[in-house]
């Protein structure tokens, strides 16, 4: 079976994003432009655009026109951090400890990133809303596509920045899968909380814009004073 023809639009846009041709933040040429360039209907670029919109690659502005996404600390943060104070307020938490190591692939983890590596930095953040403890994060990436990791210093607060400016990396996506549990030993001494505190379990697979598996993340939240919201459309 062929594939759609405005696919080809749309790999074509993904491709140069990719080769850094259109960097983060910059604008596309006009769907009229583009289709003259790449020898298809304006339509066909239109629905390339929309599908390219829809994914969160590119953003669309009204009078202005269509640009690469950018992520920010702000927009990054809000969009994959899913906490709600018990006003329905979007949390900014702040990074309280954090460590990194670089370390074998396990198994499962080298099932599931791309290009199956055999070494990963495993990533280790405390997070916390007010100086309250709020939750635990792994994260663990494939260390072939994020060379020098463990020696930058002090990350961001919002990873997904550093992956698209430092790597050229840009997470588009993520699955999460929820379950609950209750902290162990060694993480309820961590977070300073009760042996066998309750805590929502969020595990995470984000994918960039090549629709890799480029992270596995674990967090744990306590939810006493927030809740994990999502806006069902």
């Amino acid at each position: 079976m062929s594939e759609p023809l405005y696919m080809k639009v749309f790999n074509t846009v993904v491709q140069r994003i990719v080769d850094g041709s259109y960097v983060p933040g910059s604008m596309l040429p006009s769907e009229f432009d583009l289709a003259g360039e790449l020898e298809v209907s304006q339509g066909t670029a239109r629905k390339a655009f929309i599908e390219l919109e829809q994914k969160g690659i590119v953003q669309r502005r009204q009078g202005k026109g269509t640009f690469v996404t950018l992520r920010t600390p702000e927009n990054s943060l809000f969009h994959f951090f899913r906490l709600r104070d018990q006003d329905g307020q979007q949390v900014a938490p702040e990074l309280k400890q954090e460590s990194i190591v670089l370390r074998n692939a396990l198994k499962d983890e080298k099932a599931a990133l791309y290009s199956a590596p055999d070494k990963v930095y495993e990533i280790n953040r405390l997070r916390s809303l007010k100086g309250t403890p709020l939750c635990h994060e792994r994260s663990v990436v494939p260390a072939n596509l994020f060379p020098g990791l463990k020696d930058r210093g002090d990350l961001p607060n919002a990873l997904y920045v550093l992956f698209q400016h430092a790597y050229s990396c840009i997470i588009i996506s993520a699955q999460e899968h929820l379950v609950a549990e209750v902290l162990s030993d060694d993480l309820a001494e961590a977070l300073d909380q009760s042996k066998g505190t309750p805590v929502i379990v969020a595990r995470r697979q984000a994918r960039d814009l090549q629709d890799r598996v480029v992270e596995l993340r674990t967090s744990r939240y306590l939810t006493g004073a927030t809740s994990y919201f999502v806006d069902l459309k």
